[in-house]
């Protein structure tokens, strides 16, 4: 049976790492963790980071984490909740969507591991050390066969990290689909105890372009965030560089699947993948190109 081992990031821990492994790590992190993931638990922190009170924990995340707030939309004085201050919007200038002819962007800020899928239903994909096949992660066995052969692009984000993200090619999107699941951090500490995937909640919809086939985009909800917010539910033509979405209060992780030989991920990251790194990216950014030999089978 194939398995994909997990990737690591290459700069360090953060304090996010470093809270997360005091919480999965020690027996009463563990115990404090089986009342967080309680789905009232989330819901609770997320009225709360909602109501101005939370406003009182903004500067000082700002300081910890060394936020540039030089290119947000608003001044700190003007956000309404930390909720509000997490979901900010940043300056159009800030993040700038690379429009080379058939390139291929990251729909968001984060650090990204590209996967082979070599088998949708036996093989185990190791993501973060979360073991699941791709027929379990998107509960669809016939969906998952269209990718066999292809790529699973995962973009993990840290709290730090911008959390609204793009369309990142043309196309139609389809109606979106929604499994719900406990919350759990997709931080990689923490599926060095549990096997987060298969209990998060999660969205996903298929976007049918003219030249990179179809693209599962895939949303995957994390410890103590309420809410996957996107813009468009329903079938709805998009473009690249729009935004479709933002995550409320936490960390969480966006995945891409494309089909095989329909893109094809630059070498660096394939390299750091193969040594199970992650590649820190940001929205817009390029990070690969469809293949233009191969472009002509998928046009709409």
């Amino acid at each position: 049976m194939a398995k994909y081992r997990k990737s690591h990031i290459s700069d360090g821990l953060s304090s996010q790492d470093k809270f997360l492994r005091k919480l999965y790590g020690t027996k009463a992190g563990r115990m404090l963790l089986k009342v967080l993931i309680r789905p009232e638990i989330s819901i609770c922190s997320g009225w709360l980071m909602d109501r101005p009170v939370s406003k009182i924990a903004i500067r000082p995340f700002i300081k910890k984490n060394n936020i540039d707030m030089s290119k947000c939309v608003k001044n700190i004085d003007e956000f309404e909740s930390y909720n509000d201050f997490f979901k900010r919007k940043i300056t159009a200038d800030a993040r700038i969507t690379d429009d080379t002819e058939f390139g291929f962007v990251s729909p968001c800020d984060g650090r990204l591991t590209v996967y082979n899928i070599y088998d949708t239903a036996s093989a185990k994909f190791n993501i973060k050390d979360s073991q699941y096949s791709l027929e379990q992660l998107l509960r669809d066995k016939k969906l998952a066969q269209r990718y066999k052969g292809g790529r699973l692009w995962l973009f993990r984000l840290c709290v730090d990290d911008y959390h609204r993200y793009i369309y990142n090619v043309d196309g139609i999107q389809s109606e979106v689909r929604r499994i719900d699941g406990v919350y759990h951090t997709v931080n990689p500490i923490a599926s060095e105890y549990y096997k987060i995937y298969k209990e998060n909640t999660r969205e996903y919809c298929l976007i049918k372009t003219r030249d990179a086939g179809t693209i599962v985009f895939m949303e995957v909800g994390a410890l103590l965030v309420g809410k996957i917010e996107n813009h468009f539910v329903r079938r709805h033509r998009v473009m690249k560089g729009q935004e479709k979405g933002n995550f409320a209060f936490g960390g969480s992780t966006i995945i891409l699947l494309t089909q095989k030989n329909a893109v094809e991920p630059f070498g660096r990251i394939l390299e750091n993948s193969a040594r199970h790194v992650e590649t820190k990216v940001i929205q817009g950014e390029l990070v690969g190109y469809v293949n233009k030999k191969e472009s002509s089978q998928y046009n709409i």
